[in-house]
């Protein structure tokens, strides 16, 4: 464990397995906290509000991990969700912390103000997210959380459109791992 990173017991194993993918994340200090509820979400990156006035590099995060995930009216720990799900989750975070750690101070905060004000923006945050997790080389894990979602017979059908409707699909992760994949072929000539 590294001492940058403060991580719940319970789910430290998906946490680790997560951050192997962000080596540039290895001396960012993160803390991994969970919450009894989150609106609208299971989880949320952010960096901490004294972070605001710290430079780049002395940024402080915090991922808030709600304690329980809903699925058809009935409540399940999220500590309880499958491995490579959580994972996933988790990966999709760290994607936002790799676009807020790029961020100066008056982008970071006007990057804030628009995601409370701006349904676009929202999609074009969570897409970058979830872009930063592929680039990572997460699609596995990405890939598996959303078939988690979309396909599970017992989660809302609210929850699925916002996830349809903010994140990345699956033929759009697919399309991005094509292009990396084109990328790496044409530096390797």
């Amino acid at each position: 464990m590294n001492a940058q990173h403060i991580i719940p017991e319970s789910i430290s194993t998906e946490i680790n397995k997560a951050l192997e993918y962000y080596p540039d994340l290895k001396d960012t200090h993160i803390e991994f906290r969970f919450k009894k509820n989150i609106k609208k979400s299971t989880m949320q990156a952010r960096p901490t509000f004294g972070s605001f006035f710290r430079t780049r590099k002395n940024r402080r995060y915090v991922i808030l991990i709600s304690e329980t995930f809903k699925i058809s009216d009935k409540k399940f720990l999220t500590k309880d969700i499958p491995s490579d799900i959580l994972i996933g989750w988790i990966g999709h975070e760290l994607g936002h912390i790799m676009d807020y750690a790029n961020r100066s101070k008056l982008n970071l905060i006007w990057f804030g103000i628009k995601y409370l004000l701006s349904d676009s923006h929202i999609i074009e945050a969570e897409r970058a997210a979830d872009t930063y997790a592929i680039r990572h080389n997460m699609e596995d894990y990405i890939l598996k959380t959303k078939d988690f979602i979309l396909n599970n017979a017992d989660i809302k059908e609210t929850y699925k459109l916002r996830i349809k409707k903010y994140y990345l699909s699956p033929e759009e992760i697919m399309d991005i791992i094509e292009k990396r994949k084109t990328e790496a072929e044409t530096i390797a000539q």
